[in-house]
């Protein structure tokens, strides 16, 4: 390989996809303090029009602090050898054959895009969803923004014992008052507003030990504002096997908070607030009921017990059935294959060591690197992309060092941005970003919101384009806030 990172040849760094672990890694590049003098240029993709991921489409819209780490990715953005390249696909507008012809080096920052499936019966009745599609919808994702969902049932179904189990319980359960203070997609506020829902059941398979709510998510949960969080306190007894586990130096501190917690759930008495959001462990699904749309779902109580080294939910025959009109799975992400790339189906990632993507044999694929979900699996929160792009930033430059990147046969920006308005003509820089930006803030402001967003395709590149040919695009209409109601066999092991 010839020489790069110097004025005449800059390292040409391509990474898919825009979210925090990409943002990380750009930064990382660019910023590398162990080459200082390195002349590199890092060039973003997204499929979508704007950028950030799931801070945008993922984290929950009343939690705006969460969402300003943006701020951090905008100071990446805003560096003269940044690109943003929105709204071409990996695969569709550009292949992994023309991102080798044009970068030394590509970084795959795609993320976990489906969720994990439970396999029992009526599982694909209507009224059963991922939680990664209502998350998506009320976000406003513009592929996600036609779903229907029916909350005119009294009882929704969680299913799971992590974050997004959290959040979209605590979504379920806002006042209008709370969610018209947010950017919550303005086709998802009044449906939640004015949901029939008084009853969230939150289902665990393992006991409070083992819940993997981060401690703020779960103390957030006793704070809403019109609905009780109720524990049996049954439930929340913690069994020998645990209890020998959170004395031991394997435990972690936030396990003992959650226990600590969710404790003090089972001992407060309920407020009588609208809604209750019901936590339940040791419980797994069997099956869900109905004939043309859930009508209930079957459950059966857990025992946990020692296996392969670790503590396992093993089902035991207490059958219980409860009735309810929608069901949110929320038991894990898992990553899809990428054209021209390995794939482990088993754990839904790329193969890699250390970020290096590697091939059938084990070896390390030239120039081709993973970072976040796709790299490690959907573990951890946001601040882990930055740890984990930094080591796959650190592997990239090492191979710079050692010529192990790849030979690209044309690494200009001309030729490139000449490929872009062949395949995708309506691709969306980050001055076009900036100005979607713009227009939903602008939107947002007279109604005291942070923004409202533009969730169809069409209505951001508008935005977008109309930036570049400089008139003045138009606003999306916010909703205007409306009066509130009155208040009203043999044990199997996973």
């Amino acid at each position: 390989m010839g020489s790069s990172g110097t004025p005449d040849q800059p390292l040409r760094v391509a990474i898919v996809g825009s979210g925090p672990s990409g943002f990380y890694a750009a930064g990382h590049l660019l910023k590398s303090k162990s080459h200082p003098d390195l002349n590199i240029q890092v060039d973003v993709y997204d499929r979508l029009p704007t950028p950030w991921g799931l801070v945008r489409g993922g984290v929950a819209p009343d939690h705006p602090n969460i969402k300003a780490v943006s701020r951090v990715y905008e100071k990446t953005a805003a560096h003269p050898e940044f690109r943003f390249y929105g709204n071409v696909e990996y695969g569709r507008d550009v292949t992994h054959e023309d991102l080798h012809a044009r970068y030394h080096a590509v970084i795959y920052a795609v993320g976990a895009q489906t969720d994990r499936r439970m396999g029992i019966p009526g599982e694909d009745l209507p009224g059963s969803w991922a939680a990664t599609e209502f998350v998506a919808w009320y976000n406003g994702h513009p592929d996600y923004r036609e779903l229907e969902f029916d909350l005119s049932s009294e009882r929704a179904i969680v299913i799971g014992n992590g974050n997004v189990a959290a959040d979209v319980a605590r979504m379920l359960a806002l006042t209008r008052e709370e969610l018209a203070q947010t950017d919550v997609a303005d086709h998802a506020l009044d449906v939640l507003a004015e949901s029939g829902i008084k009853e969230i059941v939150v289902l665990g398979r393992r006991g409070p030990a083992q819940v993997a709510f981060t401690n703020p998510e779960l103390l957030e949960l006793g704070e809403m504002t019109d609905a009780d969080v109720v524990v049996d306190p049954r439930d929340i007894e913690v069994d020998p096997l645990s209890r020998r586990w959170l004395e031991s130096e394997a435990a972690s501190a936030a396990a003992r908070k959650n226990v600590d917690i969710l404790t003090g759930y089972a001992g407060r008495a309920p407020a009588g607030r609208r809604r209750r959001i019901v936590l339940r462990f040791m419980v797994s699904p069997l099956e869900l009921l109905g004939e043309d749309h859930v009508e209930g779902i079957r459950i059966c109580r857990n025992e946990l017990r020692e296996q392969d080294g670790g503590l396992r939910a093993c089902s035991t025959d207490t059958i219980e059935e409860l009735g309810c009109g929608i069901v949110f799975r929320s038991i894990g992400y898992r990553g899809t294959p990428l054209e021209g790339l390995p794939f482990e189906e088993r754990r839904g990632t790329i193969p890699n060591e250390g970020g290096r993507i590697l091939d059938e044999q084990g070896g390390p694929l030239r120039g081709d690197y993973v970072v976040g979900w796709i790299k490690r699996g959907p573990t951890g929160i946001i601040g882990t992309n930055k740890r984990d792009a930094q080591e796959t930033v650190d592997v990239v430059l090492a191979d710079l060092d050692a010529g192990r990147l790849n030979d690209p046969a044309d690494p200009s920006r001309e030729t490139l941005e000449e490929l872009l308005a062949e395949r995708a003509p309506d691709h969306v820089t980050y001055t076009g970003w900036e100005a979607i930006d713009s227009v939903e803030k602008a939107a947002g402001e007279p109604h005291g919101r942070p923004r409202v967003k533009l969730t169809r395709t069409e209505e951001l590149l508008e935005a977008a384009r109309a930036r570049a040919l400089g008139v003045k695009p138009a606003r999306p209409r916010a909703r205007r806030p409306k009066r509130p109601a009155p208040a009203p066999g043999k044990p199997r092991c996973r």
